[in-house]
């Protein structure tokens, strides 16, 4: 495990959104298993001399000062890279709050995820953010709530929300939803789906079709495939036989969508507006391609994203994944609600249920009260190069 807080010392990056100044300190994180870091100003580099902080072999050291918030990522294995990259994340956005009452000490859920949240909770920490996997999630929620501490998956699976669970994750049904309402606002009425077979393809098309009422339009066929050239041309002239369409999402990743539109252009979708979910807004190959320029995607926004993953990048020397983000918003959620939670105390999880929500990275979000991050979304389109903001972000939530 590797544990964290903020430095004495930090510099200034300013970014402006919604008048919010975000601060990065230069201080350097060395992260390795088993290791308490308590930098007291500059710390040392990965390469350099280890750094000097209470013993840890018997356990964590005892603090009456912070709040103990554990995270649980993989640090090992398959997802190592992006558990790496969501510590990195929660490290830079400490050192931007300096918050000096918060402490996070990563678990690596790769060695399990019971004996992860389980050596958490012994070590005292009153809050989980993470797991990142959904079956992780499963099995850290249950023995969180038997010790009355929330957790905050990194996971976009709703199925795992709820009783103390809350999820963070990109959820693609907010992004239909939020697409499928911008192409009525423009006057398309009747939709198809192209969705891929299994869970996530399941719950696209379930998602479409709920979006598509609510929005006053009509779903004129829905057609699912499983992502090979022969099911994806069978499923494409199932659309064209079936009924004419003006909008047509594409319920799968740019790299999918990629290989469908030449062939939905070449067979009856010549003139409809493509769509697709926020799996776009990280493969920028797709403004490459000249048949899928105007189409549509929901996501979250880039904006301050792109100047975290370039502060990231000039302190870690290398790029993060997009999901680090999520570790970062987490983070801020954690050091505002601190700001009236007694060191030692239960996390006060009824101010999750905040209905103004809270601002971050990704813009703002809040939990609905099933326990599901809500996100103000964007929309996008795809353009000779570039994706350009046809829609911007709502600042907040109305009600």
């Amino acid at each position: 495990m590797t544990e964290t807080d903020a430095p004495r010392q930090a510099d200034i990056w300013t970014a402006t959104k919604r008048g919010a100044r975000i601060l990065f300190a230069v201080s350097a994180l060395l992260v390795a298993a088993c290791q308490s870091i308590v930098p007291k100003g500059e710390g040392p580099s990965p390469t350099g001399p280890k750094p000097t902080g209470p013993d840890v072999t018997q356990g964590l050291p005892t603090d009456t000062e912070r709040h103990r918030v554990a995270l649980l990522v993989p640090m090992s294995g398959t997802n190592a890279g992006v558990g790496q990259s969501i510590a990195n994340a929660t490290t830079l956005a400490l050192l931007d709050t300096k918050a000096d009452k918060v402490r996070i000490t990563t678990y690596d859920t790769n060695l399990g995820a019971a004996a992860a949240v389980n050596k958490a909770l012994a070590d005292g920490n009153r809050l989980i953010l993470g797991p990142l996997l959904a079956d992780d999630a499963r099995v850290v929620g249950p023995i969180a709530a038997r010790a009355g501490v929330p957790v905050i998956s990194f996971s976009n699976d709703v199925s795992v929300a709820g009783k103390g669970v809350y999820i963070l994750g990109y959820n693609p049904n907010q992004s239909i939803e939020r697409v499928v309402g911008f192409a009525r606002e423009k006057g398309l009425s009747n939709f198809a789906g192209l969705v891929p077979k299994g869970v996530y393809g399941e719950r696209a098309g379930t998602a479409l079709l709920r979006a598509v009422e609510q929005a006053g339009g009509t779903v004129v066929s829905l057609q699912t495939f499983d992502r090979s050239a022969g099911s994806i041309t069978a499923a494409v002239k199932k659309l064209q036989a079936s009924s004419s369409y003006d909008a047509l999402l594409i319920a799968d990743s740019g790299r999918v969508a990629l290989q469908i539109a030449p062939v939905v252009r070449k067979n009856g979708g010549a003139n409809a507006r493509l769509l697709g979910t926020e799996l776009w807004n990280t493969d920028n190959a797709l403004s490459s391609s000249p048949v899928l320029r105007g189409a549509w995607f929901a996501s979250v926004s880039d904006g301050l994203y792109r100047q975290l993953a370039s502060k990231y990048r000039a302190r870690y020397g290398n790029a993060p994944f997009r999901l680090s983000a999520l570790g970062y918003d987490a983070v801020l959620l954690t050091v505002r609600i601190s700001r009236d939670w007694k060191v030692g105390a239960p996390f006060p999880a009824a101010r999750l249920r905040d209905s103004s929500g809270f601002a971050g990275i990704d813009g703002a979000f809040r939990f609905n009260r099933d326990g599901v991050a809500e996100r103000a979304l964007e929309v996008s389109e795809v353009g000779a190069g570039a994706f350009t903001v046809v829609d911007a972000a709502p600042r907040g939530f109305a009600d």
